[in-house]
């Protein structure tokens, strides 16, 4: 099951340098989680100050 990121995202970058297979990118307005690529390790959920990151 691959993370999401939520409407929550402060735009912060905080999760993107955790993810060991880069699968997030910077959007518009809130970063990006490739689902594709994501291996639902959560490393990303566990640096993000407002939750964002959820499984899907």
């Amino acid at each position: 099951m691959a993370y999401v990121i939520h409407d929550s995202c402060i735009n912060c970058g905080a999760c993107e340098p955790e993810c060991p297979v880069d699968c997030i990118t910077a959007g518009d307005d809130i970063y990006v989680i490739d689902g594709e690529a994501c291996i639902d390790c959560g490393a990303c959920a566990n640096v993000c100050p407002v939750d964002a990151p959820q499984p899907e």
